[in-house]
């Protein structure tokens, strides 16, 4: 596979990403960790299929437990949050603070040994918090989710601290993605029935954001993404997740689900422009490093 091909393979992940505020609130009334455990079973099946088809078995077998449960944990995590976010708070507000991640990756990278912090990384992180903090302050329309945004948060720094303790596991085989989907899938069932009420799709509608999630952004998109931050350029992928937010708010605004508020719309341009800068300011560390 071509550098440009896998490049443009992880790029789908992003285009999914951006539908997954969308599928998220067509699922309801299904409680966040049954969602979980739906979606993920399909993701989770999907992925066993193709393991299944490639004859990628022996490769799963010789990957250590503690990165099943690293792997697990992080994908778990992340989407308990998001779901419970978007079910709490204004899904569009809620789904742009979630959308700090990229930001966030970029911020803790360069906290690694070795890596260094410039001035735009900081500008990038002053601009993007000023989107969040429009977004959560007196008289903004999310400010009557406070429990879901701060869910959001979370959510942020959970995949954006997924995603750089990862780099420590080495280089592990796509396979992999196929077990953590299926174990989120499993752990979701005992959290479901602890915490929540059973609420089945109520409609055609529902049970088709709820496959559709399954299928894209909570299925596809981390396959596709596993292979491209493995085989293509990351850099381009990295700063291509940026307009994530952008897209998700904008399919929002698209079909009715938000409305293009002054807030909504400078909340997004900060956060995704800041998150844009702290992109270059990593570009031009490394080119400096290089030199």
């Amino acid at each position: 596979m071509t550098r440009t091909r896998a490049t443009a393979i992880g790029f789908i992940a992003v285009l999914l990403w951006a539908l997954l505020a969308l599928f998220t609130i067509g699922s309801a009334p299904v409680p966040p960790f049954q969602l979980n455990a739906m979606t993920f079973a399909i993701g989770g099946t999907i992925g066993l299929v193709w393991v299944t088809l490639t004859g990628g078995w022996p490769k799963l077998r010789a990957v250590p437990l503690r990165v099943y449960v690293f792997g697990t944990v992080g994908l778990f995590g992340y989407h308990a949050l998001y779901f419970s976010a978007l079910r709490l708070a204004p899904p569009a507000e809620a789904s742009l603070i979630a959308y700090l991640w990229p930001l966030f990756i970029v911020l803790f990278s360069g906290l690694l040994p070795g890596e260094r912090l410039g001035p735009l990384h900081i500008l990038g992180a002053l601009t993007a918090f000023a989107g969040a903090a429009l977004i959560v302050a007196p008289g903004a329309e999310g400010f009557s989710g406070g429990i879901g945004l701060a869910l959001a948060g979370l959510c942020a720094l959970t995949w954006s601290s997924y995603s750089v303790i990862s780099r420590h596991l080495g280089r592990m085989p796509t396979e992999t993605v196929a077990v953590f989907c299926v174990a989120t899938a499993v752990l979701s069932v005992p959290a479901h029935l602890a915490l929540e009420t059973t609420v089945w799709p109520d409609g055609a509608l529902p049970w088709a954001a709820i496959v559709a999630l399954g299928i894209g952004p909570v299925g596809l998109a981390f396959y596709v993404w596993d292979l491209g931050v493995k085989a293509g350029d990351i850099q381009v992928l990295g700063v291509a997740s940026y307009a994530a937010p952008l897209l998700s708010t904008l399919i929002l605004v698209i079909v009715g689900v938000a409305s293009a508020s002054p807030n909504l719309i400078i909340a997004a341009t900060l956060i995704a422009g800041g998150a844009g800068l702290a992109a270059l300011g990593s570009a031009r560390v490394q080119r400096s490093a290089q030199r």
